[in-house]
């Protein structure tokens, strides 16, 4: 299926198509003089998708609580490190609305409480690989990695132009290699203007499960990114995925909030747990 569609929409970045089944307002604009729910309501009826999803200033809510937008999550300290992000869905579909995980989700937080209270979330890295930022050269080897974890994703990450074309504007991969193989993999989505970043995209490779090479890329990503004077570090994670919940849970990051059934993965809508962590 092809991938969804990223544009520019009454002056509002979006992502929509069928892949996902869904409209995603990915950079919201406050300059909308108030349509802008109503605008997006419109489209969603006139493509038939089943959900909406929007990142929005809080100070904005309103208009889009008064059309019957739920708010699932928050991100505080979104904007500049000050203001919050408010994370609204709106179902088109009411059976979209219903968790088809709620007891696996429940399980997976339960199990990040319990690490958060250990005391040693130490990691370092074997001696045998090495983690450094992925070049345009590395495209190909990362998207190979992608395409073996993933069945389905909701952004093609299994294309090598696609991360090429990010890497050289708003995207920095990393990776961690043991010689000349990619052993694990993952991104930060950096808004430099509002210094926060979505740390994303990760994958490590059968062979090389069990090493908290996850762990151990998100804290390498965090002290590069401060470097950029970045803020705010959050999530969107699988919610009924134990492993990458505790990656978050054990680095400090607070669960704010589940989208539910928000993000084609591995062929069916997952609910998504978001995490944040300010410094």
């Amino acid at each position: 299926m092809t991938p969804d569609t990223i544009e520019t929409f009454h002056g509002q970045t979006i992502q929509h198509g069928k892949y996902n089944n869904r409209i995603y307002l990915m950079k919201f604009n406050s300059n909308n003089n108030g349509k802008l729910p109503f605008k997006l309501i419109e489209l969603a009826e006139k493509k038939q998708y089943s959900k909406i999803f929007a990142k929005v200033h809080h100070e904005y809510i309103e208009e889009f609580l008064n059309l019957g937008f739920l708010c699932e999550a928050i991100i505080p300290c979104f904007y500049n490190g000050r203001q919050t992000a408010c994370l609204l869905s709106y179902y088109m579909d009411s059976a979209r609305r219903k968790s088809a995980t709620p007891k696996e989700n429940e399980k997976v937080i339960e199990a990040c409480r319990k690490k958060q209270q250990a005391a040693n979330h130490a990691a370092e890295l074997p001696p045998s690989m090495t983690l450094r930022r992925g070049t345009p050269e590395d495209a190909s080897a990362m998207a190979i990695l992608y395409r073996h974890v993933f069945k389905s994703y909701p952004f093609p990450i299994d294309d090598p132009e696609y991360i090429r074309r990010t890497m050289k504007t708003y995207v920095d991969y990393f990776g961690i290699w043991q010689a000349d193989k990619l052993a694990a993999l993952s991104s930060a989505e950096i808004d430099a203007g509002l210094g926060n970043a979505e740390m994303t995209d990760f994958a490590t490779s059968p062979e090389s499960r069990g090493k908290s090479l996850a762990l151990i890329l998100l804290k390498h990503m965090e002290e590069a990114l401060r470097k950029k004077n970045i803020k705010t570090f959050y999530t969107i994670a699988r919610a009924a995925s134990f492993g990458i919940n505790i990656t978050f849970a054990k680095q400090g990051y607070t669960f704010s909030g589940r989208l539910i059934q928000n993000t084609q993965i591995d062929g069916r809508f997952e609910d998504m747990n978001v995490w944040y962590k300010t410094i």
